[in-house]
């Protein structure tokens, strides 16, 4: 992968923030999501789908999207890219979000929520940590709690920088 130009730079996290915008709007009611709870289940140990079925619904409907966007551009995708792209987020479900929180947390960018890292911010910030212990706790394969532990930081894994791509688009 060739770097990017400052421009193309710029161009992505500009579109990375209109996916964060969004998303958020679509999250702001649990009764709007309709996640596909059958076709991510079948994709995913019975493990994986107790941590899956656990997320608020919000998470599981943009998992589901994040998980179809990276089949439709990558249909050779292995099993366990897919079961992470349907997981990435499950570290965020070990403290439920208020409506408020979940708007300012998500306004808030990831590398200042690392520097403040309090109450919800600490979720955010470090979920895919969380959520890769979450995992292995679980009985996860180990390579699906890998991926979710660097889909904010995938440097040097191709699979990580899938999953990176398709959560800021969606």
């Amino acid at each position: 992968m060739y770097p990017l130009t400052p421009m193309a730079r710029l161009l992505r996290k500009a579109r990375g923030y209109v996916g964060k915008v969004r998303r958020l709007t679509r999250s702001l009611t649990a009764k709007a999501a309709h996640p596909d709870d059958a076709w991510a289940t079948a994709q995913l140990t019975p493990a994986e789908a107790r941590v899956y079925l656990a997320m608020d619904a919000r998470d599981r409907e943009h998992a589901c999207r994040v998980a179809r966007h990276l089949l439709r551009e990558h249909p050779h995708s292995g099993p366990e890219v897919l079961a992470a792209a349907l997981l990435h987020d499950c570290g965020k479900s070990i403290r439920p979000y208020h409506l408020a929180e979940r708007v300012l947390v998500g306004l808030v960018p990831n590398r200042l929520a690392r520097v403040v890292p309090l109450g919800p911010l600490a979720v955010r910030a470090y979920h895919p940590e969380l959520g890769a212990e979450l995992l292995a706790r679980a009985g996860a394969r180990p390579r699906v709690a890998r991926l979710v532990a660097r889909h904010h930081h995938p440097a040097g894994d191709p699979d990580a920088v899938l999953l990176h791509h398709y959560d800021d688009l969606e």
